[in-house]
């Protein structure tokens, strides 16, 4: 598997457990992670997002059309080892990962949320973390 990460900062609990999760899944073969613009910070709380984005190996699988209305002709087509909806039920069943909030033919979004109390101080504040996971082409990244 390829992990590009240029992109990213590095924040996030979760997000290192779900791309230490991601690279044990054989059937993903490119992951590019970005931080996502929705991040912030404000009083008493700190809103981090990261997008993932997942490329899935393929294979050649012929297909019987009809070539001119009476030939039938075998094609090879390039069909997808996995889906998201199947990601995200192997994710599901991964001890630290668990259910995704959100899920719909697009995207998957988990959505974490801790209270971190810094030492010395006697305030802590609210880390929110969402992480949303995307399949995009693999020729989308390649410049």
């Amino acid at each position: 598997m390829q992990v590009d990460q240029a992109a990213w900062s590095g924040d996030g609990d979760f997000t290192i457990r779900l791309i230490a999760a991601l690279q044990q899944i054989d059937e993903v073969v490119y992951l590019r992670v970005e931080d996502a613009p929705a991040s912030r910070s404000g009083e008493g709380y700190n809103l981090l997002a990261n997008e993932l984005y997942v490329v899935f190996a393929t294979e050649p699988r012929p297909v019987a059309r009809r070539w001119l209305g009476i030939l039938p002709r075998a094609r090879l087509v390039e069909t997808r080892m996995l889906t998201l909806s199947g990601l995200e039920s192997r994710l599901a069943d991964l001890e630290g990962i668990g259910q995704a909030d959100y899920v719909d033919g697009g995207m998957v979004q988990y959505l974490r949320t801790e209270r971190v109390v810094p030492p010395y101080q006697t305030r802590g504040y609210k880390l929110v973390e969402l992480v949303r996971i995307y399949e995009v082409r693999p020729d989308i990244f390649q410049g």
